[in-house]
């Protein structure tokens, strides 16, 4: 094999530990601290259940994971979801599954870069540095420090695998250790102590006596809404062209990054709800923004806030450059197999990266800071992601469900499971839960009152897909005039 057709190779340099990390830091941002709290305005009527409701989003997230390990344990390429679906299903649905999944969370990307910057701003408010404080208002000042963090993480992954562990380990060991400040106070104070707090510093009762009644659809509203904290674990299977031993350390790094962050995830949001009164969140949720820093501010110290806050934003910078590997495989995936131009496949000598499909998925995520800043609606994109997500994983658990049938060749592959028949059974219910969640989540955003038509997030992925569709036809028939076998193409792992 030449040195040309060498070119596009990457380098399995990433362990369990760092796969893991990917996994973990895509996943645990700082909707931790917010989502869990927020529900109760998103929601009306969820009161005491979010732990329940957060259960139960767990089911499909678990399912999807399983979708995903089983055909990262066949098919270890960089790009996993495009990979899986279109060896698996078709090329169509590969293409649109990683689109979805490439729009939606380079979009985020931005999102993340333009929220950190009022943290760095609450800091300096709570450090009473107020000149810095105003500064950080200022919306060009957000605008232009949300374009560099973003920059220098695209410059980090750029400099290869070894750098892009060096930042990302240290990151995320400072976000659970920043994270568990929260947990330990959450534990060590109870109901009665935050109404003690409350009445002490703003001479306020919380009131407890208000009694909540179950209602189904509000539950299951609920679920759909956290099931969003799950989203990211995929990213892993993105990094499968670079991963070590990769048949046995992907499915291994995804069991640890779903079960990990679900645990710490429903840790958290018990240790909040055991220092302050359900009843007094929802009061407060329902007439303004709050946060987990603001309502521990009652029970700790001015310097432990500081601390909760500096938590959230790390756990927000730890997002960028997990998810910037991730987006950045999927168009190189493309890229290899012809649906993109070839040279986005181009491979650094020395970094062994490819720059382009960096540089390109930083450039997206340039528009989603921009929309965000422009647009004064970031919740735009998040719900982007979500429904890019749910389709994706909806997409997968098909994938799996009919691979033996497309590909009997790579389905004996999988590691994940003995019994195919009980392989295929957790996917058809991954297939029903997925399903029902996008119903519920699609239902959820048509019914949302907005100014504009394109504040919805349903026909503006409709819209992004359209011209993924467009771009897929149009490559699709140039390869066929180029006389490429696609047949052949579509039904073999990319070389490596």
């Amino acid at each position: 094999m030449n040195q040309q057709k060498n070119k596009t190779n990457l380098s399995r340099k990433l362990g369990l530990l760092s796969l893991a990390a990917t996994g973990i830091c895509s996943m645990l941002g700082a909707s931790v601290y917010v989502v869990p709290i927020m529900i109760q305005r998103n929601v009306p009527g969820i009161g005491p259940y979010v732990l329940p409701a957060f259960l139960l989003a767990a089911i499909p997230a678990l399912l999807a994971a399983f979708a995903y390990a089983s055909l990262s344990s066949a098919m270890p390429r960089a790009g996993g979801s495009y990979i899986f679906a279109s060896r698996g299903l078709h090329p169509y649905w590969g293409f649109v599954a990683s689109f979805a999944q490439w729009f939606g969370l380079s979009i985020v990307i931005g999102v993340i870069c333009y929220v950190i910057i009022p943290f760095f701003r609450d800091i300096a408010d709570a450090l009473n540095w107020e000149s810095t404080a105003n500064w950080l208002s200022e919306g060009w000042v957000r605008v232009t420090l949300a374009l560099a963090l973003l920059w220098t993480f695209v410059g980090i992954n750029m400099r290869g695998l070894k750098f892009y562990e060096r930042t990302l380990i240290p990151l995320m060991v400072l976000m659970f250790g920043l994270g568990a400040i929260v947990i330990f106070a959450g534990f060590s104070f109870n109901h009665e102590d935050f109404a003690a707090a409350l009445q002490e510093k703003e001479g306020r009762v919380a009131l407890t006596d208000i009694i909540a009644t179950f209602d189904f659809s509000t539950f299951l509203a609920a679920a759909a809404v956290l099931f969003s904290s799950f989203i990211g674990f995929d990213s892993i299977a993105q990094a499968g062209g670079e991963a070590k031993n990769p048949e046995k350390l992907l499915p291994r790094a995804i069991a640890i990054a779903v079960l990990g962050v679900g645990a710490f995830y429903f840790i958290f949001t018990a240790a909040i709800y055991h220092a302050v009164p359900w009843q007094f969140i929802a009061a407060e949720a329902a007439d303004k923004d709050i946060s987990a820093p603001g309502l521990f501010s009652y029970l700790l110290s001015p310097t432990w806030g500081v601390a909760i806050i500096a938590g959230a934003a790390i756990a927000l910078i730890n997002d960028l450059p997990a998810m910037l590997l991730s987006v950045s495989r999927l168009l190189f995936a493309w890229a290899e197999d012809g649906i993109f131009p070839k040279r986005i496949a181009q491979i650094d000598s020395q970094t062994q990266t490819p720059k382009t499909a960096l540089f390109l998925s930083g450039m997206m995520a340039t528009i989603g800071i921009l929309g965000s800043h422009f647009a004064s609606d970031f919740f735009l994109g998040i719900d982007i992601m979500v429904t890019s997500m749910l389709v994706n994983f909806l997409l997968m658990c098909l994938t799996l469900i009919y691979l033996p049938k497309k590909n009997p060749a790579i389905a004996k592959n999988i590691k994940v499971l003995t019994s195919s028949s009980l392989r295929k059974v957790l996917a058809w219910v991954g297939v029903l839960f997925l399903a029902g969640f996008l119903i519920i989540h699609v239902w959820k955003d048509l019914q949302a009152d907005v100014t504009v038509w394109y504040f919805h997030s349903t026909p503006v992925w409709l819209i992004v897909m359209g011209l993924a569709s467009m771009i897929y036809f149009s490559q699709l028939g140039k390869l066929k005039a180029q006389g490429v076998d696609l047949d052949k193409l579509f039904d073999e792992l990319p070389e490596e």
